[in-house]
């Protein structure tokens, strides 16, 4: 696991407005945000500033401009909070966490639908794996 620094909650938001602008100024991410959210400017500068030095963004000069893109995608970021989880709280065993969210959470029909088609597919290349 790279050694970044895991996001606060506003980190989160702002790196999610900067993935899904690709490549943005301050202003460019502080007006993403809907009008009801009320995030200072500097705030969002605060936080940039906070992504770039834990590794999360890069940056490039445009003129007197810092323009922020991902350094670091999405499905990363993911994957690393998640396993941060699951070795905190269970060891570093997916099974627990699974079953928290499967029983405590709920999943609809079509959940269940989409899951049953997941286990079958692992299910068949775990066949063809132990087949050669």
């Amino acid at each position: 696991m790279p050694s970044r620094p895991a996001l606060s909650k506003g980190e989160l938001e702002v790196a999610r407005a900067v993935w899904d602008l690709g490549e943005a100024t301050v202003g460019e991410v502080h007006q993403w945000f809907p009008k009801n959210r009320d995030l200072d400017y500097t705030t969002v500068q605060t936080y940039l500033r906070r992504l770039e030095t834990k590794g999360y963004v890069k940056t490039r000069r445009d003129g007197r401009n810092k323009i922020y893109s991902p350094k670091v995608r999405p499905q990363q970021v993911i994957r690393e909070t998640v396993d941060d989880l699951m070795n905190r709280l269970f060891d570093g065993d997916a099974m627990p966490l699974m079953l928290h969210l499967i029983q405590d959470r709920g999943i609809s029909r079509e959940e269940t639908h989409k899951l049953r088609e997941l286990l079958d597919h692992l299910e068949a290349e775990q066949d063809d794996a132990s087949d050669q």
